[in-house]
Parts: C-alpha cells; structure tokens; sequence
C-alpha cells in the first residue's frame, strides 16, 4: 500500500460505500461510492488534459460535491490540490497563476476571462455547465481511472498560500503525511463514531473547511450535512439533524443574536469547535449560558494543520487552546529560541508530523521560519500553563484575522500608498463582535484640511478589483501623521489601543 493519503480516507470508507457522504439541501444526495467514482472520472479528465504526477492543480470555485471530487481527483492522481479563496479577484488570482505554475486552471469564466489565454503548459477550465469546454463535460467525457497512484509520505499532497508581513504570498507545500497524521489525530481525539453526522458550514479552500471538516468525517464514513455556506436560518434548520458543527467564531456571534439558537435547537449536538480566529471569552460563556454547552476550541495554521485542542472529555477553559495534539511537541520561546519558563510569555515553536514541507520556491524564507532541531517559529504569542495548555495572547506580526481569514496590512497599504493624495498609511485590525477583528486604515492625506471624502472615495476604487472584498477596510480613519518610535518605526500597537473602541463602544 503507498502512502497516498487517499488510499488511507479510502480504506476508511469502504465499508459504507452505499451510504450518504454529502446531503445537499434542495439536492440530490451523494453516496461514498457516488463521490468515489466521480473522483475517478476526475482523475480521467485531469489525465486527459495533461495533468501529470506532481503538477499543480489551480482551484477556484464555489462550494459544491464536484469541488469535493476534484480535490479527492487530485489526491488519487498525485497531482498537487491547491484551493484558492473564491473572493480572490482575478488579478489576485493572476499572481498565484504566475507563481505556482499549475498545469491547470479551474475557476470561474469570469476570472478566466480576465486572466487572459493560457500561457505555457497552463490548461484553463471552468467547473460547471454554464460555457462550453466546462471541466464538469471534461469529466463527462472521461474513462475513469480506477488506480489510486502510489506517493511517498513525503510528497506533496497540497499547497496553500498564506500572505506575509512583506505582502508576498508564500505557498505553503503540504504532504500526504501531513494531511494523514493531522486527520487520523482529530479523528480520535474528537471522539469521531460511525453515527455521526457533520453540518458542513466552512468554505472548501483553507485548512478547516477543507481538512479538518472533510477528512475527520470522512475517515468515519459519516455523513454531512453540506451547506454551501454558511446561513443561520440554514445551520438552525439543520441543527436538529447533526450531531457536530465546526465553526468560526463569527458564526456563533450570529447564532447568539437569533433567539432561535437555544438549548433546544441543540440537543442533538455532541461537539462544537470552533477555530481560525480567537474567541472571546464573553461569546464563550454567553453560549454556554444559552445553550448548556462548551465550544471546543482549537488553534491551528496552514503551516501545521491543528496544533492544540481543548479536551473533548475535560474542562474546556476559555481564553486557551488547549493542549498539543498527539505527536506535536510545543515550546515558547524567546526571540533567540530559548524556552522561557512556565506561564511565561513568548513565541509559540513547534515540532509535528503535520508541519508543512516549506514554503514554494522560497527555500530562504522557509530556513529563516525554523530554528535548529526542527522547530517552527509561528509568529504567534503564547504561554503555557503548568497542565500543559496553550493560551495566545497575540501575535508577533502585524495579521489580522477577521471573520476567520487571514489578511496581512501590508498588502493594503500598498495599494492605498498608491493613491493620488495619500502620503502613508497604516491597516490595523480592531476588536469587533461580529468578525472578532475589523481592518481599519489610518490614513495621511497630502492635504489635511481637504474634504476627505473624494479621498476615501479614490481609495476605496483602487481596492476594488485589487483586492477580495473581506480584506477592505470597514472604516477609514484620517490623521495628520503616524505616531512613530525612536527609529521612526510606525506604532501600530499605539493604533490599536487609540482606536480599540471603534467598534466595541458603538454597542
């Protein structure tokens, strides 16, 4: 038996093929052998146009079982998965085209439209049936391949990109190792039986949507419960039918505001997690008083899959992330990558079979991210407790994480920078109750007794188009100057406490 992580989710799943793996809502209801073989037809079209063993695959659509069947396409045919946000714009999309390299194109017409003709070895489709030459006909078309292709433990299964501080994305290459030993461990930990029913409410193009939710269910042969996205009037309907929800903490925020989401509504639930962004300790308790239940929360990143988990059987305590997977082993540090002493504060390192083989073409920036012995430095500010348990306390780079995704200021500020009429800029996020984090601008015009409005009008149309809309930001805030320090470095912490209460004192 290779190592190619789909003979393992296979394996896994055999025994149930005639049960339901994906219950759409308004549709027909995929089986484990519906997806299987539809998977195999996939890998027959990904053959048929070219696609060989290790090729980037380039994904770009909306949530739907085909999305599924082609990532399940990709892994069977050793071709490497690489899912990209759908709010991406198309010139966005165009600088992870011309990075990665695929040999093929899967997204929308539209954002092939903009893209231009094919340019090299690059093939370019769109997934469904609303223009001709669709990878849907593609498959149609196709004689399946039934072999699943044999991979090493080491070789690439999928790529992931993640933003930096510098604005450059860096796509993070991840192993069917990886994908295994982070699955299997959730698996068992989250106490995962054959019973249970997932309630699918995640995006498919980053690690919680597409791993976490995908593989634990799948390793079970359990069904889900596939929304397309996230609606609360849609997760309370389905509520009563699942037994566990994988959320952000955006979406428990809206299920606290409708009166309908109460101790009833969930009884049939055992687990909910949530992860991608920190939860407040406010929401934590607010849910537990309405509903009876404890969220579990859990702190993970593309690099690494999930680190840490609150106990499924123990006491789940707000404000930490629990404690180290199995075969993680965890460390805070100083800034010289010494250990610092319990309940110390420092640099969340970590060791793990699930931590991602580097980082695409950028073999100096994937040393400088490591320290001697294999530990990985994740940016992220921490302590552990005497029991073990990881809280976070922020982070070491300037990120914002808002409604679960991550958006680097960076990248926005060269753009606004850009604009006739602004002198500097400055992108922080702020506390909000819906999105956990709102981006705000800070914005030096040239002229500071000027009308401001045209200005942030002039912004505002420079980012559109340029950047997906969850990176905008929410307010535009203007000022006669930076503050800075004593080696003129702009203090973004200085920011943050000014305008904390932007959002949170407005009610």
């Amino acid at each position: 038996m290779s190592d190619n992580f789909y003979e393992t989710l296979r394996a896994r799943f055999a025994p149930r093929l005639g049960s339901t793996v994906l219950r759409v809502p308004g549709g027909p209801a995929w089986t484990y052998g519906d997806l299987d073989r539809r998977a195999a037809q996939m890998a027959g079209a990904l053959a048929a146009l070219g696609v060989e063993v290790g090729d980037r695959v380039l994904v770009q659509i909306d949530k739907s079982p085909d999305a599924i069947a082609l990532y399940l396409a990709c892994l069977r045919a050793g071709a490497v998965f690489l899912p990209l946000n759908t709010a991406y714009t198309p010139a966005e999309v165009g600088f992870f085209v011309d990075d990665a390299e695929p040999s093929l194109v899967v997204a929308r017409p539209g954002t092939l439209a903009e893209l231009g003709g094919p340019g090299g070895r690059t093939t370019r489709r769109t997934l469904g049936t609303d223009a001709d030459g669709t990878f849907a006909e593609d498959t149609d078309h196709a004689d399946p391949i039934e072999a699943i292709v044999d991979r090493r433990a080491d070789d690439l299964a999928a790529m992931l990109y993640t933003s930096g501080t510098t604005g450059r994305s860096k796509g993070a290459m991840l192993t069917h190792a990886n994908l295994e030993s982070n699955a299997l461990a959730l698996h068992h930990i989250w106490g995962f039986g054959p019973d249970d029913v997932l309630l699918h409410t995640l995006p498919v193009f980053h690690v919680h949507g597409l791993f976490v939710a995908l593989h634990c269910a799948m390793l079970g042969g359990n069904e889900m419960i596939f929304l397309p996205r996230f609606d609360v009037d849609e997760v309370i309907a389905h509520l009563g039918e699942a037994t566990v929800m994988m959320g952000v903490p955006t979406h428990y925020v809206r299920l606290l505001d409708d009166p309908r989401f109460d101790a009833e509504a969930c009884s049939n639930i055992r687990l909910f997690t949530s992860g991608s962004a920190p939860m407040t300790e406010g929401v934590h308790a607010e849910f537990t008083e309405r509903t009876g239940l404890h969220i579990l929360e859990r702190y993970g990143m593309t690099e690494a899959g999930m680190i840490t988990s609150n106990p499924y059987d123990g006491d789940r305590i707000p404000g930490t992330v629990g404690f180290p997977l199995p075969g993680v082993d965890l460390r805070v540090a100083d800034d010289d990558g010494r250990p610092v002493p319990t309940g110390r504060t420092g640099v969340v390192e970590i060791r793990s079979p699930g931590l991602f083989a580097g980082y695409w073409r950028l073999p100096d920036k994937t040393a400088a991210e490591h320290r001697a012995g294999g530990w990985f430095i994740t940016g992220d500010v921490g302590s552990v407790d005497q029991e073990g348990r990881l809280s976070l306390e922020g982070r070491s780079s300037d990120m914002i994480i808002s409604g679960g995704y991550n958006i680097y200021p960076k990248e926005i500020e060269l753009l606004i920078d850009e604009v006739d009429g602004v002198v500097e800029s400055a992108v922080i996020g702020v506390p909000h109750r819906d999105f956990g984090e709102a981006v705000v601008a800070i914005v030096v015009p040239a002229d500071p007794a000027a009308d401001h409005a045209p200005l942030e009008a002039r912004i505002a149309a420079a980012l559109d188009g340029a950047l997906a809309r969850f990176k905008h930001p929410k307010r535009y805030l203007f000022a006669d100057a930076l503050p800075r320090n004593a080696m003129a470095k702009v203090q973004k912490s200085a920011l943050r406490t000014d305008h904390g209460g932007l959002f949170t004192d407005a009610g």
